[in-house]
């Protein structure tokens, strides 16, 4: 069993009930949650945008390799009407990034493990941090508490 963080995202239409649904489908096709973040709000990173995301960071379980859970958690933003997932940020219904997997480094044309911004967004720092403080980023040796006492973002994230 692997032991991956992900985390959830959107801010289009019916926040809660997409992550909800994310979280749903992500037990049934991936693998069994073990932990989950309290829900946050936040403002949009890399874009500009009025509405607000709610972020969460689950904790699984998975006997996936990498490139498999990639591509269910690809089928499941589809499944849940996300639209053009490419390397431009904007808005959307669900959003679906594997943060670390393990504490190993994983570098493919599709995915990059751990997740390469991480250490630059509280969204995702913050909801890490609650349930996972004392996790060390694989590349970085630092502690998700240490990364996000140093972290540059200055965006509002509150807890719902």
């Amino acid at each position: 069993m692997h032991k991956v963080f992900i985390l959830l995202g959107g801010n289009i239409g019916d926040r809660l009930q997409y992550l909800s649904m994310a979280k749903k489908l992500l037990q049934e096709k991936a693998g069994r949650i073990i932990l989950e973040s309290s829900i946050y709000e936040t403002e949009a990173w890399g874009f500009e945008d009025s509405k607000l995301f709610l972020n969460m960071v689950l904790c699984l379980e998975s006997d996936f390799g990498q490139e498999e859970l990639l591509l269910i958690t690809q089928q499941i933003e589809l499944d849940l009407g996300r639209k053009n997932k490419g390397g431009e940020y904007s808005a959307r219904t669900i959003d679906i990034d594997i943060l670390f997997y393990d504490d190993t480094v994983y570098n493919s044309p599709q995915l990059t493990i751990p997740h390469k911004n991480i250490q630059n967004r509280k969204f995702e720092l913050i909801p890490m941090a609650e349930i996972a403080p004392d996790f060390i980023h694989p590349v970085l040796e630092k502690s998700m508490m240490h990364l996000l006492a140093i972290c540059p973002d200055n965006l509002n994230v509150r807890k719902l």
